[in-house]
């Protein structure tokens, strides 16, 4: 059965929660999953249900989905990503929960994104109920690793296209059906008080305290992954964003553990570009009957990964060449080093602006936010090392350039892309890493578990040893093949470009690119066997990615766009649309902006209400400008308007 009930917070306010319970669960408990996410569980995600109703058709599990506060139903103020109250809101529900006469008393969480952060949060925060998470697509790090900044630079797409449709949901009025008579005045009071999450992200250019609290990696007080005190399964993909929280993480686990690793972008596994396709339900059932119920082991190794091998790039690559392979543990014990030197001379790069367009952004997931294209325009515009290939060599782990570099100018970004050329001169992104070189010491953290030193202006035509870590990667290059390391000024638009213009120059025979290179096993064998899913999704037609270069104004130009529409709970009928555009002056990397605009509108029984939310950031040399409007409205009555506008100094960004 299904139902909805309101759970009561220690500080009055309420959260509102949907329920799926096995029909015999009162006479035969079931443990309870929570998914807790800020997306609206009864109308702009209500296709999530498909997922619970197959959690809880055999009866071992009940599900809960939580509108966390001042989202969807739920009372309060959406003040952040991962603001402090929300660890104290999800204990609670989880002991909520733990007390009903349906319930076991044993709880799990799981989510993808945002539901997969929160899943590791609590896992952290040793709630005794809690006995298993599975977190898929999820960051270890909200600095470094998140749609905010990528090693110390600004990312660029993601400060307009999360942050507009964010501004936009967060400003739409809870369920009338749920929340009753006076959802409107709860609308006015949400439109006037909740903030653009963007101003403060914007204002905090450095890590410290406001990007430890989320990140398991490393928190505020010093602490990393051994707070974790449950059994935790992890989900990646090779061309999702959040990689990087796979195998580091698991290295470092004191609890049970699983690692599925495979092709995917930021989707379901069952249908996600690339492939090949699996179904995770059932991966994720037998994880926590294990675990929650004290079910038979799945008898499989900690790690299944898809090991990837040369297919020519596409933007919309429905399935990628590779096998699956179980490993026992990380690191390997056959894991080694092999260094690779850059040669000799000195290399000089005069930096353009719009270099790392081809690699676009580093999160695949529906489209416009594809896969990378041939790489060779990009590779054009940086300095290059070819290797060829004389023995079969698979990379697995995070490949690290160490660079000996120097800059025109004092603040300077080196971006690091490996890729695999093939015999027609395609190259294809491997994998990709950056460093603002101001936030050359402050990662990793020091021994005392403080973050490092604070940025520190380059000083101009000095010589810097620095080093890159590459995103988390597998790669199979055969004999013949050749390897490419492309060093850039930029990545734009996967984060912002420089402040201004300037000349890097590479000393090769100082610097070595260093390869976690992985012989396979003599007798690797093949994973358990996987249920496998239907299929890559269709393109959708509404899509929008396009490519602008205009001559005379010397600009680059990348316009993007998606929408849809649905039927959801509750009579409603929800449309979505989002465009947007960033841009970069060829002539100047300071000048750069972006602008995203989000639309919303659910049309209940009870009213159509519509949000507008546009978000403009504009930079020189020296300052980020940032304007916000949203304007709410129902039916052609307009309820509420803000506007923010600020202008906040670039921190050597």
């Amino acid at each position: 059965m299904t139902e909805d009930q309101w759970i009561d917070l220690a500080d009055g306010v309420r959260l509102h929660v949907s329920l799926w319970i096995p029909d015999d669960a009162f006479t035969d408990p079931a443990a309870c999953l929570i998914e807790a996410l800020p997306y609206r569980k009864d109308d702009l995600t209500h296709s999530y249900a498909s997922t619970y109703e197959e959690l809880v058709r055999d009866g071992r599990f009940a599900v809960c989905r939580v509108d966390l506060r001042g989202t969807g139903s739920s009372q309060g103020i959406a003040l952040d990503e991962y603001p402090t109250t929300e660890v104290d809101d999800l204990t609670q529900v989880i002991k909520w929960l733990a007390a009903q006469a349906w319930c076991s008393g044993r709880i799990g969480m799981f989510g993808t994104s945002y539901s997969g952060f929160n899943s590791l949060h609590l896992a952290a925060a040793g709630v005794p109920e809690l006995g298993a998470v599975c977190a898929i697509y999820s960051s270890d790090d909200r600095f470094t690793d998140d749609v905010h900044y990528s090693g110390g630079a600004l990312r660029a797409v993601d400060v307009v296209d999360y942050v507009s449709y964010m501004v936009a949901m967060n400003a739409l009025p809870p369920v009338p059906a749920i929340f009753g008579p006076r959802w409107r005045d709860e609308w006015r009071h949400r439109i006037a008080n909740t903030p653009p999450w963007v101003l403060g992200w914007l204002r905090d250019q450095t890590d410290g305290p406001n990007w430890r609290r989320g990140s398991i990696r490393m928190g505020p007080d010093g602490a990393g992954y051994e707070r974790i005190s449950c059994p935790t399964m992890l989900v990646g993909g090779w061309a999702d964003g959040y990689r990087n929280n796979t195998l580091r993480t698991v290295a470092e686990l004191s609890v049970p553990w699983r690692l599925l690793l495979g092709p995917w972008s930021h989707q379901d596994t069952a249908t996600a570009r690339p492939g090949p396709h699996i179904e995770l339900v059932p991966e994720m059932i037998g994880w926590f009957d294990e675990h929650l119920r004290g079910g038979p082991s799945l008898h499989v190794q900690p790690i299944q990964v898809f090991v990837r091998e040369w297919t020519a790039p596409e933007p919309d690559q429905p399935v990628l060449n590779g096998q699956w392979r179980s490993e026992s543990g990380w690191p390997l014990d056959r894991l080694t080093w092999q260094p690779r030197g850059l040669g000799s001379g000195i290399a000089e790069l005069d930096v353009r602006s719009g270099v790392g367009v081809a690699a676009w952004i580093s999160c695949a997931g529906a489209l416009p936010w594809g896969q990378p294209l041939d790489q060779r325009s990009d590779d054009a515009w940086s300095i290059t090392t070819d290797w060829s290939i004389s023995e079969t060599t698979e990379i697995l782990g995070h490949a690290r350039a160490e660079l000996r570099v120097k800059s025109s100018a004092p603040v300077a970004y080196v971006s690091a892309k490996l890729c695999a050329v093939g015999p027609d001169g395609t190259s294809a992104l491997i994998t990709r890493g950056l460093l603002n070189l101001t936030h050359r010491h402050s990662w990793p953290a020091s021994p005392s578990g403080t973050v490092g030193h604070p940025p520190t202006a380059l000083v101009v035509d000095e010589w810097y040893d620095v080093s890159i870590d590459l995103e988390a990667t597998s790669w199979v290059l055969r004999p013949g093949d050749v390897l490419r390391l492309s060093l850039a000024g930029t990545d734009w638009p996967n984060v912002w470009p420089p402040p201004e213009p300037l000349a890097l120059a590479v000393d090769r025979a100082e610097s070595t690119l260093r390869l976690p290179v992985a012989p396979p096993m003599a007798n690797a064998g093949e994973p358990r066997g996987f249920v496998r899913g239907p299929g890559p999704a269709p393109v959708d037609d509404s899509a929008v990615w396009r490519i602008e270069h205009d001559v005379l104004a010397r600009e680059t130009r990348v316009v993007t766009g998606y929408g849809s529409e649905f039927d959801a709970g509750h009579g409603a009928k929800v449309t979505e649309n989002y465009r947007g555009v960033v841009g970069v002056a060829t002539n100047d990397p300071g000048r750069a902006w972006a602008e995203g605009t989000a639309n919303y509108c659910i049309e209940w029984p009870e009213g159509v209400c519509r949000t507008s939310a546009t978000v403009r950031v504009d930079s020189d040399a020296e300052t980020y400008h940032v304007k916000v409007e949203l304007i709410a409205h129902e039916g052609d009555v307009e309820v509420g308007r803000r506007e923010w506008t600020e202008s906040v100094p670039r921190q050597l960004q």
